[in-house]
């Protein structure tokens, strides 16, 4: 057990309360606490402090000694969307106001034949660029172009078709895959 004397710096066990004897008398001890206060205790419930000299250490100099300690991390790299990654490369608009100024003098037929050779075209660059995916905007219609184009993409082994994204082009776009081979 420690000896108190008037004038020791002590500090409670149990509390944050710290402060100087003032008087002794018997087995109370009456402190005056940093606010001023007098307080009375036991000798079980002080402690000396002055004997220990006391470093302080704030909050601020504690997290930047932490920063300092800890390796540094780079920023991962933004993640690509799923829909990005997955969104078409390359769009080739059929309509035929997209592939010639006027129509005039032209038949149902020759309409058809060229919307026809541009996806062809298209197609063969696409091969030849080694893009894999290829968006056939050709609208709705009463479904002509768009059977034709089945009929062409179905020439080629390494071409699947499908109907592109319903909320981005509707009924009217066909989509397909160009298997790339080594």
């Amino acid at each position: 057990m420690e000896v108190f004397a008037v004038g020791d710096q002590v500090e409670t066990i149990d509390d944050t309360i710290k402060g100087s004897i003032v008087a002794i008398t018997g087995s109370t001890i009456t402190i005056e606490s940093e606010e001023g206060f007098l307080l009375h205790f036991t000798p079980a419930e002080l402690m000396k402090i002055d004997g220990v000299p006391k470093i302080r250490v704030t909050n601020y100099e504690a997290a930047l000694i932490k920063k300092e300690k800890e390796p540094t991390r780079k920023r991962p790299a933004k993640p690509v969307k799923s829909k990005e990654r997955n969104a078409p490369r390359m769009e080739v608009d059929l309509h035929i106001n997209q592939l010639t100024s006027s129509t005039k003098g032209m038949s149902n037929f020759d309409i058809l034949n060229l919307q026809l050779e541009t996806a062809k075209r298209q197609l063969l660059f696409a091969m030849d660029k080694r893009i894999q995916k290829v968006v056939f905007i050709h609208g709705v219609g009463e479904g002509v172009l768009k059977e034709e184009l089945y009929y062409l993409f179905k020439r080629y082994e390494n071409v699947s078709y499908y109907d592109a994204d319903y909320q981005k082009y509707g009924l009217g776009a066909t989509e397909i895959y160009i298997y790339q081979s080594s």
